[in-house]
């Protein structure tokens, strides 16, 4: 199915900008092989351009990966070295949208990855929340979307190995992404 201005109530087309305060960007991964550890972004900025064909829309996005947070400052800081995200050398990660389709229910939106110098194809499935005004008169859009990558492709291959042939990190990261954007005048 495609996505059509009939599929999506109340679309408008426009360029809209991520609400950083009513926004959230999580990841979790498998931690000794027997939990996850759940973290954040806390900066981050991105903008929507809906075109009039929704399909034609493009979505670019930055995370800042010094902002990451574990609510543990002494992982958050081991993440920020060479052996996980290189932050002095890579201090964004970006994603840049090359096409977007829906099943009937869900979105798909393709794009391009760029995590330490290294960029992947990945697809973000997500459900439209919706386009409302707020208190404050402005136009606002929501949506959900999530994806799974894996980290050693990115060139983030840090580990130590656990008893019986296991490993303390993971290598698939879920991505999850709660995003609210306002419409540009």
């Amino acid at each position: 199915m495609s996505v059509s201005t009939a599929t999506t109530p109340r679309y408008i087309a426009g360029t809209w900008v991520i609400d950083p305060l009513h926004s959230f960007v999580a990841f979790s991964v498998s931690h000794l092989a027997i939990s996850r550890v759940h973290g954040s972004f806390e900066n981050f900025a991105g903008t929507i351009v809906t075109a009039e064909n929704p399909i034609d829309s493009t979505i670019t996005a930055t995370i800042d990966m010094a902002s990451i947070t574990t609510n543990q400052p002494d992982r958050d800081a081991h993440l920020r070295t060479s052996d996980f995200f290189a932050v002095a050398e890579f201090p964004t990660m970006e994603f840049v949208s090359t096409g977007i389709h829906t099943d009937g229910v869900t979105f798909h939106i393709d794009g391009n990855l760029t995590l330490r110098g290294v960029t992947k194809p990945l697809t973000l499935r997500g459900e439209f929340g919706g386009i409302r005004m707020d208190n404050f008169g402005q136009l606002k859009a929501g949506a959900s979307a999530s994806t799974t990558i894996d980290r050693t492709d990115f060139g983030v291959s840090f580990n130590l190995a656990l008893d019986a042939g296991s490993f303390m990190v993971g290598n698939e990261i879920d991505i999850d992404l709660d995003i609210q954007a306002i419409l540009q005048p």
